[in-house]
């Protein structure tokens, strides 16, 4: 019997912090809740980073969300301890470009 855990889609995700980047550039920070067969997110507590080069990065506050799948670039969990240690006040990027398929 194998010891593995099972990573098989987000399963060892449900209920962690986790970040997505999306297709159209925006960067979304929250819990994962829930996922289907296509990687459609539900994500509670939600909120999106929005990068600036002239001033920090703002967090733009949105609840419950629905992330369609063919929208998801990047998915990953968040070190909440590492995160909360940034200072995103000072933090300055541009903005994330579209991805052009």
């Amino acid at each position: 019997m194998s010891s593995k855990p099972d990573v098989i889609g987000f399963a060892h995700l449900i209920g962690e912090v986790i970040e997505v980047i999306t297709n159209d550039g925006r960067v979304v920070k929250g819990i994962l809740r829930g996922y289907d067969q296509v990687n459609n997110l539900i994500i509670q507590d939600c909120c999106e980073l929005v990068f600036s080069t002239t001033s920090g990065v703002q967090m733009a506050e949105m609840g419950l969300q629905l992330i369609r799948g063919d929208n998801v670039a990047v998915i990953g969990e968040v070190d909440e301890e590492l995160y909360d240690s940034l200072d995103l006040d000072n933090m300055r990027a541009p903005p994330l470009r579209a991805i052009k398929h």
